[in-house]
């Protein structure tokens, strides 16, 4: 069985989309996913499954979620293998020691024709950022609510995103790893 971690985007937010995260549990168990486990309100899971592609993964996911709780969630399925290099691929160690500043923006696909420019032109002089094939890196030290490069990337890069703060990250590392 191989260890895999959903991200949901935009359930729980401002009334909208409501899933307790109990039901997603039970949801996700009655698809014969094991070892469910959730992560705040805001649809982080880690789970294990024999599905060899995310993408058979999500398929499943949504169809259960848009069955039982009558809306089409957007979720990004990611490997073990895929949090570990996003871990691992971390631009800006030092942001570590003030891990509410680093955002991970996890990538739906490749950025084929970022829109660089704009994303130049929004970024703040304190902020830093880096785009690999399959995640944007944010240090945002003035915070990420006040960054107008946070509030764009997606129509800047021109792909679906979700993102996640690194104590988020954090904490679904030590999920995936068994601690927690």
């Amino acid at each position: 069985m191989k260890t895999w971690i959903a991200l949901f985007r935009g359930i729980n937010v401002g009334g909208n989309n409501i899933l307790p995260m109990a039901e997603l549990r039970d949801d996700l168990e009655a698809l014969k996913l094991k070892n469910v486990r959730t992560y705040i309100q805001s649809g982080n899971v880690v789970f294990n499954a024999t599905a060899k592609t995310a993408t058979s993964i999500s398929k499943k996911i949504k169809q259960r979620i848009k069955e039982r709780h009558r809306f089409d969630p957007n979720i990004l399925i990611l490997s073990q293998d895929d949090l570990v290099a996003a871990v691992k691929g971390n631009p800006f160690p030092k942001a570590l020691s003030d891990p509410k500043t680093l955002h991970f923006f996890f990538l739906a696909e490749s950025a084929s024709n970022p829109n660089t420019d704009a994303i130049k032109s929004a970024r703040k002089v304190t902020e830093d950022y880096e785009l690999t094939k399959r995640i944007f890196y944010l240090r945002a030290p003035e915070g990420i609510g006040r960054s107008k490069l946070a509030a764009n990337v997606e129509k800047y890069l021109g792909v679906a995103t979700t993102a996640r703060n690194f104590r988020t990250v954090e904490k679904l590392m030590t999920m995936v790893e068994g601690n927690g």
